[in-house]
């Protein structure tokens, strides 16, 4: 019996390689507390489960009315991530700004969390447990298990059997994508931050449509992998930049505000 390609568990260890190296990098070179990683969890958490809610009541009848690779499909995602991943990291970052616990030298290290949480934990811890598991079963696990696994990932996970001349590409688009992901969610929290700091509605006005990210997500078997990848990480940073920016030209906050005068977006 064929075993997965073990070069896919790279993949999640090179996300979380990168994931835990921004943290420690963050919080060497600049401002890193516990609290920024407490309230992107709490934003990003509370996101994923409205979301999960959303969909489970709602999905179906949008891809069954509007086909699943349609511009209304695209709309669905892209609205549901706007609202509840970057509606909420805004929520929770003003009441975190308004109970202290983040200021302006936080908004950096807010956005790396809220990546974190996304790619180093959700899609990347859980998934090399997942494929270090699969990896296990078929290897040394009990035939009746191993077969039922084996014959259930043909299904529905074929490619994880492809040689490695197929897997190192799709390992190289994935871990693109997870970039992708680290940076848009970093521009989003970033700006999520400076918003509620400096009580600006046009930070969150443009922070909110970078959810229509996964506007794009119905279109990947249309487009082709190297389009689609290409696509989501030029969106990307255009929102990194976009952030960067505006970083550079934030208005001062008087001393009892907590200003910071050597920030961290710049």
């Amino acid at each position: 019996m064929q075993n997965i390609d073990p070069l896919y568990i790279l993949e999640p260890v090179v996300v979380i390689a990168i994931s835990v190296g921004l943290i420690l990098y963050w919080r060497k070179t600049r401002s890193f507390t516990r609290y920024a990683l407490i309230f992107s969890l709490v934003a990003y958490a509370g996101a994923i489960v409205l979301k999960a809610i959303v969909s489970l009541f709602t999905a179906n009848s949008i891809v069954s009315a509007f086909g699943s690779d349609s511009v209304a499909t695209g709309l669905y995602y892209g609205i549901q991530t706007s609202l509840f991943e970057v509606g909420g990291a805004f929520l929770v970052a003003r009441y975190a700004v308004s109970r202290h616990r983040l200021s302006r030298s936080d908004a950096g290290a807010y956005g790396i969390s809220l990546s974190f949480w996304e790619n180093g934990i959700y899609l990347g811890v859980f998934s090399l447990i997942s494929l270090v598991s699969i990896y296990a079963v078929l290897a040394v696990g009990p035939l009746s298990t191993a077969q039922e696994v084996y014959t259930a990932l043909q299904t529905s996970q074929s490619a994880l059997f492809d040689p490695a001349s197929k897997a190192l590409p799709q390992i190289g688009f994935g871990i693109l994508e997870r970039i992708s992901s680290l940076l848009v969610h970093y521009s989003w929290g970033y700006l999520c931050v400076l918003a509620a700091v400096f009580k600006r509605n046009s930070y969150i006005a443009i922070a909110l449509p970078m959810g229509f990210i996964d506007f794009f997500a119905p279109f990947a078997g249309y487009l082709g992998e190297a389009v689609f990848e290409t696509i989501v990480f030029l969106f990307s940073l255009g929102s990194l930049l976009i952030a960067i920016s505006i970083g550079k030209n934030l208005p001062r906050l008087p001393a009892a505000e907590g200003a910071n005068p050597d920030g961290d977006g710049s």
